[in-house]
């Protein structure tokens, strides 16, 4: 380590170890985490009703086809977070982490309004699906930063001894978008009836978020910057922050293994279950929300608990013990569902890996912060993190996709059970980018 490294080392060390008073810490939790939320509520509702907007953006007369126009234009959103990793998460790491926070609620504001108020193809033709489109490249340029600036924030508001438990609020508040979405699904399609959400009633999810971006946009904006950002006299200019970039390659692709897991699973368990549960399974369209509602709400209650774990025992033995039982389990458990699927199957496989993801995810976002080198933290975690999501944000189509071409309606095990060996890798490799960052927690 150089001697700028070491004194950047020695200063991020001591801001860190300022400590927030309780009520102060909860509210900066709340205000960071809610942004983040109202992100992934976005995305879970464009999963939830992905054969309806297919219908209405891609007609083709084929329902699966619908589909995976649907699917590949929402994982295209996925494609510009490295973009904007880059681009915004330079711009967090020069002007702060608040003005960051505040700028990505925007872009995706902008994001959400463009898929809710867009007319269907039967209206405007083709300009419909690439409207929609844009709206989702947007939405994917402003969350390429909005997941690592969040988890930035916590990280250095929290104190050595409770930093997987504070990061881990930012995993559990994508929980409660899952559950959020979900609860407002289910209770619209009970009120309105399955055809009329199909025809029209799923933008009324997208519109609900968009009623509450100005609250959002209140909280952030009365954010405080972080102790660790202030106590850096000088931060890294761009040409910076993309050479320390480059010289951390290795350290980047170690991060974007530990995140394969975590972005696989979090899609595979929410986005993609309604549709899996429905059209793969051809269970009711009600009780596939009812289970995905179920785990958002096993996810939300265990991440932190893990997270808490993880400050005890180290971010090392969950990590390794999720992946290692996600690899031997994943098969063998779709396998039992498919050969007779009930909602009764499909709850039990779902919240048993919704136990493992959290038992991961509850490890790993902390691990992420703690790897990266101090001065680019935003921009090094968002764009492994966003990498990561260019591949994970994809597993509904590669799901679909899998299944289509070896008609083996438990092929997403397959593609858990590689992103599981990607994380135990990483879990293998990895290590603190400062050992007086470990915590005890090699």
């Amino acid at each position: 380590m150089t001697g700028t490294d070491q004194k950047n080392a020695l200063c991020d060390t001591v801001s860190r170890s300022q400590t927030i008073p309780r009520p102060g810490l909860i509210k900066a939790i709340g205000q960071v985490t809610s942004g983040n939320m109202l992100e992934m509520y976005d995305f879970m509702v464009f999963g939830y009703y992905a054969g309806d907007i297919g219908r209405a953006f891609f007609p083709s007369g084929n329902a699966q086809a619908e589909l995976m126009l649907s699917f590949a234009t929402f994982g295209a959103g996925f494609l510009m977070r490295p973009l904007g990793a880059l681009i915004l998460g330079a711009y967090v790491d020069r002007l702060g982490r608040r003005r960051g926070l505040i700028l990505t609620l925007t872009l995706m504001a902008i994001g959400t309004i463009t898929l809710a108020l867009t007319p269907g193809y039967d209206r405007i033709g083709i300009f419909a699906p690439l409207i929609v489109l844009c709206g989702r490249l947007i939405q994917g340029f402003s969350a390429g930063v909005e997941v690592g600036s969040s988890s930035v924030y916590l990280s250095e508001i929290a104190t050595e001894k409770n930093r997987g438990f504070v990061v881990s609020f930012q995993s559990a508040s994508i929980q409660l978008a899952v559950v959020v979405a979900a609860a407002v699904g289910f209770g619209l399609t009970s009120w309105l009836g399955t055809k009329a959400m199909s025809e029209w009633g799923w933008r009324l999810p997208l519109l609900f978020g968009c009623l509450i971006v100005p609250v959002l946009l209140f909280l952030r904006r009365n954010l405080q910057e972080t102790a660790a950002f202030e106590a850096e006299k000088n931060h890294p200019d761009l040409r910076e922050i993309f050479t320390t970039l480059r010289i951390n390659w290795r350290l980047g692709g170690i991060g974007v293994l530990t995140a394969v897991m975590s972005t696989v699973s979090f899609y595979v368990l929410t986005a993609y279950t309604p549709a899996y549960g429905s059209r793969i399974l051809k269970l009711d369209r009600l009780d596939s929300l009812f289970v995905t509602l179920c785990v958002g709400l096993v996810n939300c209650l265990l991440v932190p608990a893990f997270g808490a774990l993880s400050d005890r025992i180290g971010r090392r033995v969950l990590l390794k013990g999720a992946t290692i039982l996600a690899i031997c389990s994943a098969y063998p458990l779709m396998h039992w569902l498919v050969a007779a699927p009930d909602m009764g199957r499909l709850m039990a496989a779902e919240i048993w890996l919704a136990v493992l993801y959290s038992a991961y995810n509850g490890a790993a976002i902390a691990w992420l912060t703690e790897i990266v080198p101090p001065r680019i933290r935003t921009t090094g975690f968002s764009f492994a993190y966003s990498l990561a999501t260019c591949i994970g944000g994809f597993s509904p189509t590669v799901c679909t996709w899998l299944i289509n071409i070896t008609d083996n309606r438990a092929m997403p095990a397959i593609w858990l059970s590689v992103a599981a060996v990607c994380g135990l890798v990483a879990a293998f490799i990895a290590r603190p980018y400062r050992e007086m960052e470990v915590h005890g927690n090699s």
